[in-house]
């Protein structure tokens, strides 16, 4: 299971064989059933996950119920609520599996041992936070200033894998639409001449 992340690392830039057994030392490998949470809202969210197989969304819960999603992650992407994550408070999202997935896990400690003694791989990790920090600013200003086609076409567009492996209804959260908006403008979608 380790060997996805070993090849994704190697594109992102250089590490010994050393600093590479290094990492899967201070790596746990977990596997998640559909619908297995991750992450339950009022823990501390004590570990950074790296998808090597299956999917999973970060989403919260607002007063009346409703689930708001945040983030989604795939193959080759991070999950974690990085929030709970650097302040060690309590989470306020749940993390849940949407397909039986694998993991490579880091503690939070062990995290931080690997920031602090492998160079490159802190410099691979701050510069995936510096596009990570970019797309969500993306999607703020996506979110207050587009329509919902823009939004749904973006993410067809931006997403095309994951648009398939994610029901509707999450999709809709995800945009920030009601479903009954989403089908709208999927509907006038597919009428579009192309």
């Amino acid at each position: 299971m380790f060997h996805p992340f070993v090849i994704y690392l190697s594109q992102k830039g250089t590490l010994t064989n050393s600093e590479l057994e290094h990492i899967e030392q201070a790596s746990v490998q977990k596997k998640l059933r559909k619908g297995q949470y991750l992450l339950e809202e009022g823990t501390v969210s004590n570990f950074v996950g790296f998808v090597v197989k299956g999917s999973f969304r970060l989403f919260r819960v607002a007063d009346d119920g409703t689930e708001h999603i945040m983030k989604f992650a795939i193959e080759n992407w991070w999950i974690s609520d990085f929030t709970s994550f650097m302040s060690s408070r309590p989470s306020q999202c749940y993390i849940e599996a949407l397909e039986n997935s694998e993991l490579i896990w880091f503690s939070k400690e062990k995290w931080e041992q690997l920031l602090a003694t492998i160079p490159t791989f802190k410099q691979i990790i701050e510069e995936l936070t510096a596009r990570n920090f970019e797309a969500h600013q993306n999607r703020i200003f996506s979110n207050i200033s587009e329509s919902a086609e823009e939004r749904y076409d973006n993410f067809v567009r931006q997403y095309p894998t994951l648009y398939n492996r994610v029901p509707l209804y999450m999709i809709a959260s995800f945009l920030g639409l009601t479903r009954e908006t989403l089908s709208r403008v999927r509907k006038q979608a597919v009428k579009k001449p192309a």
